[in-house]
């Protein structure tokens, strides 16, 4: 009987050691890989939290290759495949908006567009990132109410964020009245500027008549802040306020429309 054993698994001693072979290896790739993206992760400054499930991914990912790979060595596995390709198929159906934010959401961990605490502008709001999870992107907005965004709709959408950058071009548009002298009106301007917090004069500020309004002569301020010492639309306040004060103090008026009627007897 002994012989009996020997003889019949003789023959699949090749295929059981090709098998252990390719186990080996991918455990050993697997644990590679994942210790690869982790260093990566960790460069990138991604939560720990998710430097893990997503190196358990990728681990379990290449795991399943290897033993599927393995077992091919000892039977035709494609019908199993098969079947649970068509259950996969049936559930990620299902499930499809639930992926479709999850694979965004590991997309946005990678490549890292924003920060929590960052300034941004998703879509139609402006406001902080508050929290980032794998399916949900939370943004604080300006008037305090708080937005959960779904990771696709962020990831399909143009991203502003204002807080990696350094330095920020702050336009105003306004418009003087028609007899005003227009080099006493920009001159007045530019010396009220660098009041403002965070005002760089390195680029320099500019400004440029750019048309005749219905009772305005019109132009556009224009000058660069940094963004450590002030944000876009402080600046920009602050901006009005001392252009006003610096044009009430040359006597300049900014006017306003005015419309005649005529009514007829």
């Amino acid at each position: 009987m002994y012989l009996t054993f020997l003889e019949n698994i003789h023959p699949a001693i090749p295929n059981i050691v090709t098998a252990l072979l390719i186990f080996i290896g991918s455990l050993i790739l697997a644990r590679i890989l994942r210790n690869m993206l982790d260093r990566v992760l960790q460069t990138r400054g991604v939560d720990k939290e998710i430097s893990i499930l997503l190196g358990q991914l990728l681990y379990w990912g290449v795991m399943i290759f290897g033993i599927i790979t393995a077992l091919q060595r000892f039977f035709d596995v494609s019908a199993f495949l098969a079947g649970l390709g068509i259950l996969g198929f049936t559930v990620g159906f299902a499930l499809q908006e639930i992926m479709q934010n999850f694979v965004a959401g590991m997309i946005l961990l990678v490549q890292q567009p924003f920060e929590i605490g960052d300034f941004v502008r998703i879509s139609d709001y402006t406001g902080h990132i508050t929290a980032i999870s794998m399916r949900t992107t939370d943004i604080k907005t300006l008037d305090g109410r708080l937005v959960v965004i779904p990771n696709s709709s962020v990831l399909s959408n143009a991203i502003e964020n204002f807080s990696r950058a350094k330095e920020l071009r702050v336009d105003l548009p306004i418009g003087v009245a028609y007899d005003t002298d227009l080099d006493v009106a920009k001159a007045a301007i530019l010396e009220a500027l660098p009041g403002i917090n965070g005002y760089l004069a390195d680029p320099a500020p500019s400004i440029v008549y750019h048309s005749f309004g219905e009772s305005s002569i019109d132009m556009d301020i224009r000058f660069w802040i940094e963004t450590a010492d002030n944000n876009l639309f402080d600046a920009r306040d602050e901006a009005v306020i001392r252009t006003k004060r610096a044009l009430d103090a040359k006597g300049i008026n900014i006017p306003f429309p005015i419309r005649t009627v005529q009514m007829e007897k």
